[in-house]
């Protein structure tokens, strides 16, 4: 039986000065790479949250770094602590139909068969509802350092940075004849963020520690040397609770009107748990009250020493991140700090350039690492970082792209472990989806809809554009299923991925249309997100329902599924329209009929799922130059995630040059001073889809084939990378010159056949024996 996600983290900030600064592990040498390559730093503390603060986070918790001077301001978060859902003074119906609508569904149907198609207003109108008790993520609240004697201005020795390699983020500056040390990290088996508050000058340490929140809906109290914070949402009853211990060498410590003040210290560190009654269960979603767990994991991580926490937060980290290491030639200037880099990034040829590059692919994976972890909720629209009430969309999870994009980075970067968030997630969707499925549309299986929260919303609102989309359960799937073509094992097939994966089918079974045009199954009714009019067909949705009945077919036979659903799905597939043709101008056409314009210049290029991240479209075929033709169309702008999108199509074209171009434009105009991507507002997806687009570039194996530098730009004529994973278990290592490889190195995780596609090789194609473990060099 599966234990159900709590909301509790903790959060700890210490102080001593380290003797020195640890780097990240070339995992090919095994030496400390000492650049300075994976660092963001600044001049000046930061002034605004969203385009300036640094992110930590363990993915339970998440904190947002400032570095100011005489307040420290650290804002963070967890998770589960979302308005909404039961309880709800709104009430709360999952988003399925208040009343019944019989024959609402059919109507609409029949009136797509008449006329082709219907306006977003006029459906929403028939089967759409105002959203009742949908609720929103919330800021936990703000600790504020207010430290006696800071300067008033910025000194000039100033420095404030995060190092990706280790996931620390620090302050320095000098002052009256000090240095000042601040650290800041997230510990992922510690369950605490911890960070360093520290001079060189013996008794200088102090600080009065408060908690603030937007919310009035909160107690804070002072005793000993804990602060307590406990309260209940308004709006729904959650229960939260925060725990702060203080401790220090030197110096004392006093209370006072539910603040911690420390005097003459020589370093002092506390340790913030936080957590919520939150559980991921249907129907309740309602948990154990987080006391205990709080005070379990602030007591436990008070006890250690902050040596001991720094040690197993880095070994941690790194275990995952230093797996992969890019190389293309970049170089960081001494003197230009992280916001400089990204204001004169052009693109170009120069080492600077190449360095942001790097630099902004690997803080992708840092940001998945910090906000996706086994045991927490996955990683949302920002991640687990969040400073509002009333974020933009609720910072939730809209799954017709968003959350699949944050997690396309997953398998190929090399950090599988990350989905296990997604995994749980997707699963706590099938009870109340089998219940939307069922009543709204008659149908076996599980149904989600456009965008959901933690309270197992699957059901419609009435936003006209965005309000419909049942195939978001099965493009679900399509990541599970992901997740063991690359790991091969069919014990995670069995018992996670294909349960899932059949009843996202089955949905799709008995929910299919049968088109009186043609006689093939289509979707109905079918929206192209989020643009158009609503069709019966529409490229995406048919893209997608393909997708899930090959991927499900395939798990099928190798699990030895029964004969009878495997008959089914085959007699479906065969029948079902596959949403791809070539339009009047060349286009891979949008909707089923001839509708597209070559003007049109919308950000979303849905039709194109077959290309990525589905796998319907090869290169070299009529439909990738159909493809290009309408990416071509669409053009080069976009917002941050839609950018990130036409890097991944770009690079499956075989394109690497207009893949770069598509990378340097997100870099250039949908990037933040913190290298956050921006929609605008912030939207995490865009970094998480801009690191899959590199990777895209460097390694694909989507056709059963190990494809070396398939897309690699003549930008990066130089260079190597290190430990990227491809489908059927394998990792690659991968150095390059003049634009060719040089060496492939192969490392198999299982016996099996593997093809490698490489101009390496003799006829630049090799299948071969590879045996688990055992390295395979082509040089």
């Amino acid at each position: 039986m599966k234990t159900a996600i709590g909301g509790v983290g903790a959060v700890a900030l210490s102080g001593t000065v380290p003797a020195g600064t640890a780097h990240a592990v070339d995992p090919a040498t095994g030496q400390a790479d000492t650049s300075d390559d994976l660092r963001l730093w600044y001049r000046t503390p930061a002034a605004d949250w969203e385009r300036e603060a640094l992110p930590v986070g363990n993915g339970a918790l998440g904190a947002m770094i400032f570095g100011t001077l005489a307040s420290e301001h650290v804002q963070f978060n967890e998770k589960t602590l979302w308005t909404g859902g039961p309880g709800s003074r709104q009430g709360y119906d999952h988003g399925n139909w208040r009343s019944p609508r019989p024959g609402a569904l059919d109507a609409v149907r029949r009136d797509l068969d008449q006329q082709t198609s219907l306006t977003p207003e006029a459906v929403t109108a028939r089967l759409g509802q105002s959203r009742a008790g949908y609720g929103a993520h919330q800021t936990f609240g703000d600790l504020h350092l207010d430290v006696p004697g800071a300067p008033t201005t910025t000194p000039a020795s100033y420095r404030r940075g995060l190092d990706l390699a280790d996931a620390v983020a620090d302050v320095t500056y000098t002052a009256g004849g000090a240095t000042h040390a601040r650290e800041y990290f997230a510990s992922n088996p510690d369950g605490v963020i911890v960070g360093r508050l520290a001079s060189d000058r013996p008794g200088s340490v102090g600080f009065t520690l408060r908690y603030t929140s937007p919310r009035a809906d909160f107690t804070a109290t002072a005793s000993g040397d804990r602060i307590t914070v406990r309260g209940t949402l308004a709006d729904n009853g959650l229960r939260f609770e925060a725990q702060i211990r203080v401790r220090h060498q030197g110096g004392t410590l006093t209370t006072g009107n539910g603040t911690l003040t420390v005097t003459g210290a020589d370093h002092a560190w506390f340790v913030l748990a936080a957590g919520t009654d939150y559980a991921d269960t249907y129907p309740a979603y309602r948990g154990d009250d987080p006391h205990s767990a709080v005070t379990r994991t602030v007591d436990a991580a008070a006890a250690r020493t902050y040596a001991s926490l720094r040690d197993r937060h880095v070994a941690d980290h790194r275990a995952l991140f230093a797996r992969v290491a890019l190389d293309i030639r970049q170089t960081v200037p001494a003197d230009v700090s992280t916001d400089q880099l990204l204001a004169r990034y052009t693109g170009g040829p120069s080492t600077d350039d190449r360095a942001l590059e790097a630099l902004f692919f690997q803080y992708g994976r840092y940001l998945l690492i910090a906000s996706s972890r086994p045991g927490s909720l996955p990683a949302n629209l920002q991640g687990v970082w969040n400073n509002s009430p009333s974020p933009p969309w609720s910072a939730d999870y809209h799954v017709n792209i968003n959350l699949q994009m944050n997690y396309w980075l997953a398998e190929a970067a090399n950090l599988p472990e990350t989905t296990a968030p997604y995994d749980r997630f997707v699963e706590a969707l099938r009870a109340p989806g089998r219940r939307t499925a069922q009543e709204m549309f008659g149908a076996r299986g599980w149904v989600v809809h456009n965008e959901t929260n933690p309270y197992g919303f699957t059901g419609v609102h009435d936003w006209a554009t965005s309000f419909w989309f049942p195939e978001a359960a099965a493009w679900l799937t399509a990541q599970m299923y992901e997740h063991y073509r690359f790991s091969g094992s069919t014990d995670y097939l069995r018992t996670t991925a294909y349960p899932v994966m059949k009843e996202a089918a089955q949905f799709w079974l008995d929910h299919l249309h049968t088109d009186p045009r043609d006689g093939t199954l289509v979707v109905s009714p079918s929206y192209s997100p989020e643009h158009g009019d609503f069709t019966a067909g529409a490229a995406m949705s048919q893209q997608i329902v393909h997708d899930l009945f090959t991927n499900t077919l395939e798990a099928a036979r190798t699990l030895g599924d029964t004969a009878a659903f495997r008959t089914e799905l085959e007699q479906a597939l065969g029948a079902l329209d596959p949403g791809l043709r070539i339009g009047s101008w060349g286009q891979l056409q949008e909707w089923k009929t001839d509708r597209d314009s070559q003007t049109d210049d919308h950000r979303h290029v849905s039709h194109l799922y077959a290309l990525h991240p589905g796998r319907q479209i090869e290169p070299g075929t009529a439909w990738a130059q159909a493809a290009k033709v309408s990416l071509t169309a669409r053009g080069d702008g976009g917002t941050g995630w839609s950018k990130a999108w036409k890097i991944n199509f770009w690079a499956r074209l075989r394109d690497g040059d207009h893949a770069h171009k598509m990378l340097s434009e997100q870099l250039k105009s949908s990037t933040l001073p913190n290298l956050w991507d921006t929609h605008p507002p912030f939207q995490i997806d865009g970094n998480f889809g801009a690191t899959s687009g590199v990777v895209e570039m460097l390694l694909q194996s989507q056709f059963g084939v190990i494809e070396v530098l398939p897309a690699l730009p003549a930008a990066w004529p130089n260079g190597s990378v290190r430990g990227l994973r491809a489908r059927g278990g394998a990792t690659v290592d991968i150095d390059w010159a003049d634009g060719r490889a040089t060496r492939v190195v192969i490392t198999p995780a299982a016996t099996r056949r593997l093809t490698v596609r490489c101009a390496l090789v003799e006829g630049g194609e090799i299948t071969f024996k590879a045996r688990a473990g055992r390295r395979r060099v082509f040089d």
